[in-house]
């Protein structure tokens, strides 16, 4: 209960103004929910029970009858109104803030951080975590202005009977004490759900997202019993929270019927013995009635208060988590053309891992160099190219851009230098002009220069809408070599000092492979080329390469000095070669 009044609190204080005017608008209701039970007591007194007693009423009576029950529940309308407006308002804002807080927080924190963490997860806590955080505010104004009611009606219903008003009163105990035991219950059920909604929405993810792989290998049904196994969870986990509800809410309504059920038999009572008068009676008892609405209100107000904490709790985390890029105070080196790389006793290790992946690599690439990195699979080299780029820090020595260690540079610094396009091309469901521009402000005729050399202008020429032309989700609508070389040209746009590809080229056919690489070089400017690269052509279009194997750079030279002297880098070549059919 106090770590849920805790969050009532932190809502209120990050919206203050709208929460002070849902809250008035919600005493205004109250107010006139009180002043109703008044109107229809006098009206009792003064109208109903002479028109009994006398056989005839006057016009002017009920005419100022009606004048006050309209006037009074036109008040309530405004009131309603206003508390529902602005309590939803309230709400979104409060999913909006923490949402785009969340999503800030993912940006900012390092890669090390998202690899530690499931991508379904991290939508679940974007998502319905954030919404259940907030879901108590809607009914909040109401509950809170409920209070109003309560005050009202309770010292109304003391200065006319207090003995009736204890007897109604005695509810109030009763409904906290049953929330008390609720909260126990519900809470661990609550926790339950919300992670459940993540891991589902984990094995989701991952199933359309590997939807190729799924479908190739026949695995529809493992994934669709997979999927299904944790949906059952889910559904029985929230059957249970429905049965703790089923079973609360009811008590919860209840408790006002009986309070009234006994006012009005001790009121009866007390009638006959001249203790109130009938008006009197009706005042109270309807009184009574209306409080059923705000014990309701305050009662929906906290039973969503477990759900609420349940997903908060699980975006917390996120929101404290550490381990963000620290940057430092110097700008890079300015120039045009290629930066100078340079790698000194470079050492990198993942979380969990015994064996480093990356060990003492050392060596440099001058300005405006081709530089293919060579190595067989799980040698190191995709975790060399994030490293050049600063995706990742080196655990040990340091990676240098014109003699600068990446960590001493400002933010931002390391992207306007230098540009890193990965093996698998992501493309938005966007045009083609925002998939190359990302929001930046470039023409077309600079996105235009980027398709040429990326060898992608006649393809995108052909398009029918050209530039405008959507490419579906993931590039969907496009194969995977013009994937890969849109992604070059986003990468190529940016004018980079330092060009990293991690086999970016790999789904392109070998000629237009080395047409990319020469426009590369014959650009007015050229940019220092890292290339991880497998296939001979690539190779052989580099100034030196450099030979990986487990981790640690074993062999530097010329391709033909490589193919002399580094059996392995033989057998791979080889390899490759006679895998396209192309003569080694």
């Amino acid at each position: 209960m106090r770590r849920g009044i805790r969050h009532v609190g932190r809502a209120i204080a990050r919206q203050p103004g709208i929460f002070s005017l849902a809250l008035t608008a919600s005493s205004l209701f109250a107010v006139m929910t009180v002043a109703s039970a008044y109107v229809i007591g006098g009206i009792t007194e003064r109208v109903v029970l002479p028109s009994f007693e006398d056989g005839d009423t006057s016009g002017a009576a009920l005419t100022l009858a009606v004048v006050a029950i309209v006037a009074v529940a036109i008040l309530r309308i405004i009131g309603i109104v206003g508390r529902r407006l602005l309590a939803g308002i309230m709400q979104y804002r409060l999913q909006a803030d923490l949402r785009r807080q969340v999503t800030r927080q993912y940006l900012r924190l390092p890669l090390s951080w998202h690899q530690r963490h499931p991508t379904g997860q991290l939508l679940s806590n974007a998502n319905s975590d954030v919404e259940a955080a907030w879901f108590f505010v809607a009914p909040l104004p109401f509950g809170i202005g409920a209070v109003v009611i309560i005050l009202i009606t309770g010292g109304a219903m003391v200065a006319t009977d207090p003995l009736l008003a204890l007897i109604g009163l005695v509810v109030f105990p009763l409904v906290f004490a049953i929330n008390a035991f609720y909260s126990q219950v519900m809470g661990p059920r609550q926790q339950r759900a919300q992670q459940l909604r993540a891991e589902v929405s984990e094995i989701a993810h991952e199933s359309f997202d590997a939807a190729l792989v799924v479908k190739t290998l026949g695995r529809e049904d493992s994934e669709t019993q997979r999927f299904g196994a944790r949906a059952e969870e889910l559904r029985d986990g929230l059957v249970s929270v429905g049965r703790v509800r089923g079973l609360f809410d009811p008590m919860i309504e209840s408790l006002p019927n009986l309070g009234t059920l006994a006012v009005l038999l001790v009121g009866a009572h007390r009638v006959v013995d001249g203790a109130i008068d009938v008006g009197e009676l009706v005042s109270i008892a309807y009184l009574f009635t209306l409080l059923a609405l705000p014990i309701r209100a305050i009662g929906w107000v906290l039973a969503e208060l477990p759900r609420a904490l349940a997903g908060y709790d699980r975006v917390t985390p996120v929101l404290e988590a550490t381990g963000e890029t620290p940057y430092g105070p110097d700008p890079a080196a300015a120039g045009d053309g290629g930066a100078g790389l340079g790698l000194q006793a470079v050492g990198y290790s993942f979380e969990g891992t015994d064996r480093p992946t990356v060990h003492d690599v050392t060596f440099d690439v001058p300005a405006g160099r081709t530089v293919a990195v060579v190595g067989p699979t799980g040698s190191g080299k995709s975790t060399l190219a994030g490293l050049l780029v600063r995706l990742v820090d080196p655990a040990d020595g340091a990676v240098l851009l014109d003699g600068l260690d990446l960590r001493r540079l400002r933010e931002g610094e390391v992207s306007d230098q230098a540009a890193f396009v990965a093996q698998q091309a992501f493309l938005f469901d966007d045009t083609v002009r925002g998939n190359i521009t990302l929001g930046a402000p470039y023409s077309d005729d600079e996105v235009w220069t980027a398709l040429r050399v990326a060898a992608a202008d006649d393809f995108i020429s052909a398009l029918p809408d050209g530039l405008d032309t959507r490419v579906g989700e993931r590039g969907a609508s496009l194969s995977g070599g013009q994937r890969q070389r849109l992604a070059l040209a986003r990468a190529i746009v940016r004018r980079p000092r330092l060009l990293v590809l991690d086999d970016a080229t790999s789904a392109v056919d070998p000629s237009v492979e080395a047409r990319i690489l020469d426009a590369l070089r014959a650009s007015e400017a050229p940019a220092t080329v890292v290339v991880v690269a497998y296939r001979q052509a690539t190779i052989a279009l580099a100034d030196e390469v450099v030979w990986f194997e487990q981790g640690r750079a074993v062999a530097r030279g010329s391709h033909e000095r490589l193919l002399a002297e580094v059996p392995g880098y033989v057998a791979l070549v080889r390899a490759y070669s006679q895998a396209e059919g192309v003569p080694a």
